[in-house]
């Protein structure tokens, strides 16, 4: 569903994210999200290093996921509320695509940490960027889950982090536009 209409500035200019909770199907199929996915990759990598890498969670392994999620959640908080854990179920169960995004640094590289998971990050906006040009919305997620060594094991190891969790679907509803930066704050002349 190749959004041709939207040109390169106009797709910068338009691209917002979609709450995950607010994003329904249809989702990209498994060759759309192939295509964002090789798009998302296309990121500046000081060293070709790939610092990063990418896990797809199919709509069968949702459950799964959300157990998962509320094991590691009880194990975070040995109290938590029985809406604290279906909050979890939650998470795990929106939109109809989901990415999950490692940072996975090569420290024996003389590129520097910090610069490989900046690429990390720019892997994850490309991500985004590509979910609008396909006509999708996007939601990067973090949270306690993201922190979770729990959770990061089950998709990586212990050298990686989780960047986020990507939702990509179509917007239930318009997309909110949020007040955007002050630029004569944000840029200064040296």
């Amino acid at each position: 569903m190749f959004n041709d209409q939207t040109s390169p500035l106009s797709a910068l200019a338009t691209r917002r994210s979609g709450k995950p909770r607010d994003l329904t199907a249809p989702g990209p199929s498994a060759d759309e999200l192939a295509a964002i996915l090789r798009l998302a990759a296309r990121t500046p990598d000081h060293g070709k290093l790939a610092p990063w890498r990418f896990v797809t969670v199919a709509a069968d392994r949702r459950d799964a996921l959300a157990d998962l999620l509320v094991r590691a959640y009880r194990r975070h908080k040995p109290d938590a509320a029985p809406g604290e854990l279906e909050a979890q179920r939650q998470f795990a169960g929106q939109a109809p695509s989901l990415v999950v995004v490692l940072s996975d640094p090569r420290p024996d590289s003389h590129i520097p940490v910090w610069e490989q998971e900046l690429s990390a990050g720019a892997a994850v906006m490309n991500l985004l960027h590509a979910a609008h040009a396909h006509g999708y919305a996007a939601g990067w997620l973090t949270g306690w889950a993201a922190f979770s060594d729990i959770v990061r094991d089950a998709f990586g190891g212990p050298n990686e982090r989780l960047a986020g969790f990507v939702f990509i679907g179509t917007p239930a509803r318009p997309l909110d536009e949020r007040p955007r930066p002050d630029m004569t704050r944000l840029v200064s002349a040296w």
